[in-house]
């Protein structure tokens, strides 16, 4: 099979998956990511992998649950409706600490919605979607290269840390096809010894126990505790972002995914325009990266936050810039995809508008 190949995104998340290593894939078709089940089905099951269609969105995470648990380096994937029958599982995973991706092909919402693309599930993926004091690796691919790059990226970091890692995507990335260079990767290299696992007693080890059920309060705050700490070091350690046209800004925009891409061709015809303004592309969602939108908003004139949905990221870019410039909020929903001249126009309106207004919508 050819290195560089002309792919779906769905399809490079598919492959890399492949080629990562991972062991196990549990899912359930839902638009726009059943190609990612279907590419498994059939190269993933030619080439090794355990792909089982479960019943449910709900007894696929729990077979994600349990297959990580006994050491396998395992998937799901679904959009919007399936990930949130999944919260109460994620929220086991997280506090068994286990490491697992979990793929999110995003879906206008609320409700069954449209199968067309959203970014509406952005607090739902940032903020713990389900119950308790927990938090996903949240990783956004903005090409179908990154839609491949950032599967080993997921599964590494889900090893290092024993958490599950999530990517966000949409449904125009999960569908549209891009050439995807697959980079040398083995897995040997990368799958670390996992002692914790439960494969049984032996000779020379007793029966591991794994399980997010603790009655007594202190051991579940111990527990809480050492979970906070494990943030506070992925935080320190795996926030990312990517500037463009920063360094002379006076005003930046900031979107993520297909907003970024979108933000980008806008930024372009801005600077056409003699308007001086830059990009910040978040990359982990979470961790979020509030350093640098704090140093950004110390040289700006405003901040202009882009997103396919009715404003979720904003009210992080909000706390990260921490009342210091005017920020602002131009997004599209049910599906619709907004375009680079609106983007600009948004800009312009908002540059041109007294410092006192508080408009969000253009």
């Amino acid at each position: 099979m050819s290195e560089v190949q002309l792919m779906k995104g769905n399809e490079a998340i598919a492959e890399a998956a492949i080629r990562a290593g991972c062991q196990g894939y549990f899912g359930y078709p839902i638009t726009p990511q059943s190609e990612i089940l279907e590419y498994l089905t059939d190269e993933g099951r030619k080439r090794g992998m355990v792909v089982l269609q479960a019943e449910s969105e709900v007894a696929s995470i729990n077979m994600v649950y349990g297959a990580s648990g006994a050491g396998a380096r395992v998937m799901t994937s679904s959009s919007s409706p399936g990930i949130s029958l999944m919260q109460e599982g994620i929220s086991y995973i997280a506090c068994a600490e286990l490491p697992c991706l979990i793929v999110n092909i995003n879906r206008g919402g609320p409700g069954l919605g449209t199968i067309q693309p959203s970014q509406g599930d952005y607090f739902q993926s940032t903020k713990g979607g389900g119950h308790g004091d927990y938090r996903l690796i949240v990783l956004a691919p903005a090409s179908v290269q990154e839609m491949a790059d950032f599967v080993y990226d997921a599964f590494d970091l889900a090893d290092k840390y024993r958490n599950p890692v999530m990517i966000l995507a949409d449904g125009a990335l999960g569908q549209m096809m891009e050439k995807v260079e697959f980079k040398k990767y083995n897995p040997a290299d990368h799958i670390p010894p996992k002692p914790w696992a439960t494969v049984g007693k032996t000779r020379d080890r007793e029966r591991n126990f794994l399980t997010s059920l603790h009655i007594q309060p202190e051991k579940m705050e111990q527990i809480n505790l050492a979970l906070q700490e494990k943030y506070r070091t992925i935080t320190r350690n795996e926030t990312r972002s990517e500037s463009i046209e920063t360094d002379d800004a006076d005003y930046i925009l900031v979107g993520y995914g297909l907003a970024a891409r979108i933000a980008h061709r806008a930024v372009e015809i801005a600077r056409e325009k003699g308007i001086r303004v830059g990009l910040l592309r978040p990359i982990t969602l979470w961790p979020f990266p509030y350093g640098r939108v704090q140093e950004l908003a110390t040289k700006a004139k405003g901040i202009l936050v882009i997103e396919m949905n009715a404003g979720q990221m904003v009210e992080d870019v909000r706390l990260g810039v921490e009342g210091r410039v005017p920020v602002k909020f131009y997004g599209r929903m049910g599906g619709i995809i907004p375009s680079p001249d609106e983007v600009v126009h948004a800009l312009e309106s908002m540059i041109h508008q007294p410092v006192e207004a508080n408009v969000e919508e253009y």
